[in-house]
């Protein structure tokens, strides 16, 4: 992938020092527009980074991921396709300040992530992830976490409700909505597997206040970590 015009791939020890070149600079280094920048987190296979692209030629959209050998597939289809407002971004997502400045991010998305059951800050969408993002994520930019696991799902809407932020929307049972939106409807590789073993599918969304510390729900305030 080193020679795809489409992917990014920083060195990796040079972020554990500072922040990478391209920080500010994706607009108008990169895409060499101004249009809504969406990343989506964890992409896996780049489906959903893809899918939103085409539907959405008005706004830019990066897959992250660390893992390129699953990346590479969305990657060389963005490429055959000419999707020039998709790119694809290797790196680990902990370094997510190191890549991208206040408020250059309008909008996240969070598909199918690993749950970790047992270790709650390991979790795309913990209190030290979100305190992250809102380092790069515009003030009342919206979070999407579209998942098969039902833990997720609901330690998300404690998190929430801790915080005191309400869901846009939440439903443990996506596609028994009536009204699915259309860029819900989008399957990843893994949503399509989980479907067919007849698992149901959470869709959670909110909002990110500015300046907001997030803190942990409270039973892990006192130390239940399961």
């Amino acid at each position: 992938m080193r020679d795809f015009p489409n992917v990014y791939q920083p060195a990796g020890k040079q972020l554990f020092h500072g922040d990478d070149e391209i920080k500010g600079k994706w607009n108008r280094v990169f895409f060499r527009n101004d249009h809504p920048l969406v990343l989506e987190l964890g992409c896996g296979k780049g489906e959903y980074t893809v899918e939103l692209a085409r539907r959405n030629p008005h706004a830019n959209f990066i897959g992250m991921d660390i893992k390129g050998s699953r990346m590479w597939k969305g990657a060389r289809r963005s490429l055959d396709e000419g999707l020039k407002n998709a790119a694809f971004l290797r790196a680990r997502i902990e370094f997510i300040e190191r890549l991208f400045a206040p408020g250059e991010v309008s909008e996240l998305w969070i598909t199918f992530p690993d749950p970790q059951p047992k270790k709650a800050k390991n979790r795309l969408v913990s209190s030290w992830f979100l305190n992250t993002y809102r380092n790069c994520l515009q003030p009342g930019g919206e979070i999407h976490l579209k998942t098969d696991s039902l833990m997720l799902h609901h330690y998300l809407l404690d998190l929430l409700k801790e915080n005191r932020v309400p869901a846009e929307q939440a439903t443990d049972d996506l596609y028994a909505a009536a009204d699915l939106k259309e860029e819900l409807a989008i399957k990843t590789f893994y949503e399509a597997r989980f479907l067919n073993e007849g698992k149901k599918i959470t869709y959670l969304s909110f909002k990110m206040p500015a300046e907001k510390l997030w803190v942990e729900p409270l039973y892990f305030q006192r130390g239940n970590d399961e």
